[in-house]
């Protein structure tokens, strides 16, 4: 058993597990509490800079625990980073990173010491100025280019450049001119609208934090068609994210559309009954009711019946049946649910403010001409 426990955000687990910062690369490392299991594996996660992730063989045999500063293996040089894993969990998260078998690892140098913090902070200080003048440099350049984001390395030796361009960008000469600059080895890195958007940040029209800044951390392909399955109103304005693309939520719930969508009847089905045909308008899909209308493209006598009734109506007029109506014998009009919009004019609240303020101000007048008097 672990001595000590984490008793705020765990609920009593070890708190071996826990990282000392909360953000979308944290994983709880639910085995840090066994004796032996940070001799289960040589291999180690080091976080740099989110959303960036290495793994470093631990060839000094240090006594590495989670939360822990080590110096690691550069190209060249080294760099610094923050152990996040150790043990019997890494080979898992190996294979989810999906290197290739085979691929030979950096070495984990030594626990840091004030020298190596001092010269990481003094890069670190730099990465926001070498971003402003970068994107200068390649606005000069007349490349169509976006550099978003700076990391140095941790001694300094050198930087990575994360931009974006829509158009394949012949960068050669952009990197001799920032070598030239900044002195450092240069390695740009072309990453996607969602990935800058994680970096930056923000919140979304939910009123939370973006999901690719918090923690998602895979992009997957959102089609309109997964709109098309939720009945969303295909606007581009609200179907778009802060990263210009289509909103990453919108797969989020696409699967319990579609199978909700089996248990309803087709659209192209017409429905007969005594009284005329009726035609499908607009279904609640997760509620299983479909809006039926005697006009093709106007809502005209709509009536809304739940999918079973549609399947006995589908199943009679197989049949050679009509039933008498839509509806079944002793059932009420099913109303869609109340729009507040709809209810009362939304001027109202102004008004009454408006009516109060003429009051007290009368008031105050008759007030004041008596203390006149």
């Amino acid at each position: 058993m672990c001595e000590y426990k984490c008793g705020n955000c765990c609920g009593g687990i070890c708190a071996k597990g826990c990282s000392k910062h909360a953000d979308k690369l944290n994983t709880y490392d639910w085995l840090a509490d066994l004796p032996d299991n940070a001799d289960a594996c040589d291999i180690v996660e080091v976080q740099f800079k989110p959303p960036r992730k290495g793994y470093f063989i631990n060839t000094n045999k240090l006594d590495l625990m989670k939360g822990d500063i080590v110096a690691v293996e550069g190209n060249p040089g080294h760099d610094i980073g923050t152990v996040t894993m150790t043990g019997r969990l890494v080979p898992l998260q190996v294979k989810k990173a999906n290197l290739r078998p085979g691929t030979e690892l950096k070495k984990i140098y030594r626990k840091v010491r004030q020298v190596d913090m001092d010269k990481f902070a003094e890069a670190k200080a730099r990465e926001h100025d070498t971003m402003i003048e970068s994107r200068q440099i390649a606005k000069d350049l007349g490349l169509k280019m976006k550099i978003g984001d700076v990391e140095y390395q941790g001694d300094g030796s050198k930087a990575i450049f994360y931009y974006i361009a829509d158009e394949r960008v012949d960068f050669r000469q952009l990197i001799k001119v920032l070598a030239e600059r900044f002195h450092v080895r240069i390695e740009m890195k072309q990453i996607g609208a969602r990935q800058e958007a994680g970096r930056i940040g923000g919140i979304g029209p939910c009123g939370r934090e973006l999901c690719c800044a918090t923690w998602l951390t895979q992009f997957v392909s959102v089609a309109t068609s997964a709109a098309r399955f939720q009945d969303v109103s295909l606007n581009p304005q609200k179907l778009a994210g802060q990263c210009a693309k289509l909103k990453c939520c919108i797969n989020y719930e696409v699967d319990q559309y579609v199978e909700a969508l089996k248990r309803l009847p087709s659209r192209e089905i017409v429905l007969h009954v005594a009284d005329g045909e009726y035609y499908f308008f607009k279904a609640d899909i997760l509620n299983h009711l479909i809006t039926y209308s005697t006009d093709k493209h106007v809502l005209a006598g709509e009536k809304t019946i739940s999918a079973r009734r549609a399947f006995d109506i589908i199943t009679m007029n197989r049949e050679g049946h009509k039933p008498q109506s839509l509806l079944e014998d002793g059932d009420e009009p099913v109303s869609d649910s109340p729009d507040l919009l709809t209810q009362d004019n939304i001027d109202r609240f102004d008004k009454k403010r408006n009516g109060k303020r003429r009051e007290g101000r009368g008031r105050r007048g008759r007030g004041g001409d008596a203390q006149k008097k």
